[in-house]
């Protein structure tokens, strides 16, 4: 199995609610209203354009996996979403998961596992306390 590695930190914000039903979004922006109820972090340290060539490329194939580790203190979860060959991954500053197959500048993967409301609700609380967040996305396909 070969791997593709990214890894950043964002964090949380007062008006994070994660209650989206068909997306999660993690972005650059320092700020966050209530209406953006599918952005779980801000202050990331990596948009869509961030993110290698190697990493890119290898979303961009629709047997690939997206395997994406968020941590947030002592809670952890694992999201799994599909690569598209429709990914451009040319946001500067949003990344978004997507339980559909819609995919515009800002998607990193589609048909994904878990949304913004599905985020254990422990950890939206730290998140809307401030709590650092710590995403590790893998993209594995076979040799």
């Amino acid at each position: 199995m070969v791997r593709e590695e990214e890894y950043f930190i964002a964090h949380g914000h007062s008006n994070v609610t994660a209650t989206h039903r068909t997306t999660f979004e993690i972005t650059k922006e320092d700020e966050l209203s209530l209406a953006g109820s599918c952005i779980i972090a801000v202050g990331a340290k990596k948009g869509a354009t961030d993110l290698s060539r190697s990493f890119c490329a290898a979303l961009r194939h629709q047997d690939h996996v997206l395997v994406t580790t968020l941590t947030c203190g002592p809670h952890m979860i694992e999201i799994r979403s599909q690569g598209d060959p429709n990914l451009t991954l040319t946001h500067p500053t949003d990344l978004v998961w997507r339980r559909s197959s819609f995919t515009c500048n800002r998607t990193i993967g589609v048909l994904s596992d878990h949304t913004a409301s599905t985020i254990p609700r422990e950890m939206v609380s730290l998140l809307a306390k401030g709590a650092d967040l710590e995403v590790c996305m893998l993209v594995e396909y076979p040799d």
